[in-house]
C-alpha cells in the first residue's frame, strides 16, 4: 500500500526544488544577457550571422553602446561594419574614422574603412587603408592564433581569402571592384570563423 502523504510531500519538494532552481538561474544570468555586454553580444550575433542577420537590430544595439561608452570593446568597428553591410557608406566612413583613431591597430576597422573609402570614391586613401589593414591582418593571424584563439582558421579559409586580397591590392586601383570584393570575402571569412 502506497503512503500518499509521503509521495505528495516528495512531489511538492521536487516541485519546490525545480522552481527554486529556475529562480536562482534566472536571477543569476551571465553578463551575456544584460547591460552593455548583452547589447554587444546580441548586436555581434546579428552582424556575423550568415543568413537572416538583422542589421537594423545590430545597428541599434551598437549605437546604444557607442552613445554610452564609445570605447567599449570594438563597438565602433562593429557599428561601422553594420553600416557598411546596410549600404550606409557615409555613416560607416564617419564611425570607422573614429574606430581607427581609437584603436590604430584594429585590422578589421582598417579593412572596412578602406573599402568604404573605395566605395565613396576616395580611391588613393582607400587603397592605402586596405593595404595597411591587410598588413595588420597578416600579423594578427600569424601562427593560426587570432585574438587569443589558438588553432583559429584550421582550414585556412581566411588566410586564402587574405592572400587573394593582398594579390589584388598589389595591382593597385586597376581592379578596384575585385579589391572591394576580395576584402569583403576576407571579412566574411573572419565572421564565418567567429560564428562557428
Amino acid at each position: 500500500m502506497v503512503n500518499f502523504s509521503k509521495s505528495r510531500l516528495s512531489v511538492a519538494g521536487l516541485l519546490l526544488l525545480v522552481l527554486s532552481c529556475q529562480f536562482v538561474f534566472g536571477c543569476s544570468r551571465r553578463d551575456w544577457f544584460v547591460g552593455l555586454n548583452g547589447k554587444y553580444n546580441e548586436g555581434r550575433f546579428e552582424l556575423i550571422r550568415r543568413t537572416g542577420g538583422n542589421m537594423e537590430k545590430a545597428i541599434n544595439n551598437f549605437e546604444a553602446i557607442a552613445n554610452e561608452d564609445p570605447a567599449y570593446r570594438d563597438t565602433l568597428t562593429l557599428l561601422g561594419r553594420a553600416y557598411y553591410k546596410k549600404g550606409r557608406f557615409q555613416d560607416a566612413h564617419l564611425i570607422l574614422q573614429r574606430a581607427v583613431r581609437l584603436k590604430n591597430d584594429d585590422e578589421i576597422a582598417w579593412l572596412t574603412y578602406g573599402i568604404t573609402q573605395l566605395r565613396l570614391g576616395d580611391n588613393d586613401r582607400g587603397l592605402e587603408s586596405v593595404r595597411g589593414g591587410l598588413s595588420l591582418f597578416s600579423k594578427a593571424t600569424a601562427d593560426n592564433n587570432y585574438r587569443g584563439y589558438n588553432g583559429w582558421d584550421p582550414a585556412d579559409k581566411v588566410k586564402i581569402a587574405a592572400r587573394r586580397a593582398v594579390f589584388v591590392a598589389l595591382k593597385g586601383l586597376e581592379q578596384k571592384d575585385d579589391l572591394i570584393r576580395g576584402v569583403e570575402l576576407v571579412l566574411s571569412a573572419v565572421e564565418d570563423e567567429e560564428f562557428h
